[in-house]
């Protein structure tokens, strides 16, 4: 247990005091603070009083006041007495963003727009969408339309999402739309850190015991300490250093949010908010994201002591990860319909139900046996995975040369067999 505990912690500090480690943790922080801050930062390089500026050259002084009305918080308009081309001198003297020139097509409006390049369009998508607006209006008045008429006409339908009741006598196994906006983002960060997690601190411990190998260091550690003590080691101490990195986050971006929480609101953080999970919710979240991480950290762990060299790991690898990217992608189109028959099924797969399972019980109320059979099989799998990863271990430690073939897998196990 001593020695077990010694290659524990030479893992776990050897990680974190890496400069990989370190540089990109402060770099993942860093962009952390900046996106948390981005407005800041935009409006210290931008003059909120400056407004873009656009020369407007029309005859129809009556649209370019009603434009000019509705515009003057996106862009300053100015009329232009002079000609066309004056206009457009104007703009590539720099002293505009465009020319507009509104002319009258059959009584109603048209436009053209004169600019230097297409690159910024947001002015000029906000003057069509307005001058739309005039247009329409004109045309409803010419016929004679009264104005609430139209605007009731685009008016949004009434579209409400109400939820049959349950009968008397049962309860109702569905989350309130509160409880699922907040779960909906909990999924979502749960599901990018075990796939970003697993992915990075997979490679991670793979990648370190080839190294060891093509160093020679193996052969002093299995003289001091069993491989499957080793093994099992390298596992906990590389999974502790990707939590101290995880918390770091999690919690610098738990308190950006509670800073900005004033500024954070509508749109994004109203549809994937954090508020109204449930405790077991949470739970659940650490429960899959532990054994995602211990089921696809054994595999890893063994597969990595089938070669010798660095080089060789993504190739042994590239099977996992790509379990990985599917167990994803099945997730993240799950995220619209968590209870298609796909879903369900892989949620009961081992090495998808980390991602699947959890996507299910965050945003669905489901029996709580469905959730237990789940991380049955999971514990089963990883119980079994590293029983066998571990003889494997035992006698890939020992193998040296190329070895990229999963027939490797019955030679390390005579390997196992014969010490």
């Amino acid at each position: 247990m001593n020695k077990f505990g010694i290659v524990f912690a030479h893992t776990y500090l050897s990680k974190i005091k890496s400069k990989s480690f370190i540089i990109t943790t402060a770099i993942i922080l860093a962009m952390l603070v900046v996106f948390a801050n981005i407005q800041t930062i935009i409006n210290m390089f931008d003059d909120e009083d400056a407004l873009d500026k656009v020369v407007v050259v029309t005859e129809q002084e009556d649209i370019y006041h009603q434009l000019q009305s509705t515009m003057e918080e996106e862009a300053e308009l100015v009329s232009s007495s002079g000609t066309l081309e004056d206009a457009q001198e104007v703009v590539r003297d720099g002293d505009a963003i465009a020319a507009l020139e509104i002319t009258e097509a059959d009584g109603l409006p048209a436009a053209t727009y004169y600019s230097n390049d297409y690159s910024n369009q947001f002015i000029q998508n906000m003057l069509e969408n307005e001058l739309q607006q005039i247009k329409v209006a004109i045309a409803a008045s010419q016929s004679g339309i009264e104005q609430e008429t139209i605007a009731s006409i685009y008016e949004p339908v009434s579209f409400e999402n109400e939820l049959i009741p349950a009968v008397d006598g049962e309860t109702s196994n569905v989350k309130s739309e509160e409880e699922l906006s907040g779960a909906r983002g909990l999924v979502y960060i749960i599901l990018f850190l075990l796939y970003i997690g697993v992915i990075t601190y997979g490679n991670m411990i793979a990648s370190d015991i080839a190294n060891e190998k093509t160093s020679r260091v193996m052969e002093i550690l299995i003289s001091s300490s069993s491989p499957v003590s080793q093994m099992f080691a390298k596992i906990l101490g590389i999974g502790l250093a990707g939590l101290t990195q995880m918390v770091l986050f999690l919690g610098v971006g738990f308190i950006l949010i509670k800073q900005k929480q004033d500024e954070l609101v509508g749109g994004f953080f109203d549809v994937f908010g954090l508020s109204d999970v449930s405790a077991l919710t949470f739970v659940y979240a650490v429960i899959f994201f532990l054994l995602g991480y211990f089921l696809y950290a054994t595999l890893s762990a063994m597969l990595g002591s089938l070669v010798s060299r660095t080089e060789d790991v993504q190739q042994l690898m590239t099977p996992v990860i790509f379990l990985v990217v599917a167990a994803f992608i099945i997730s993240m189109m799950g995220i619209s319909m968590p209870d298609t028959p796909l879903v369900v099924i892989s949620s009961f797969i081992p090495f998808f139900a980390p991602m699947t399972m959890f996507l299910r019980v965050g945003l669905l109320d489901i029996p709580f046996w469905e959730v237990g059979l789940s991380i049955a099989i999971l514990i089963t799998t990883i119980a079994i995975l590293a029983i066998i990863g571990a003889k494997i271990y035992r006698g890939g430690v020992l193998m040296y040369g190329s070895s990229t073939s999963f027939k490797d897998i019955k030679r390390a196990l005579q390997l196992s067999k014969k010490e």
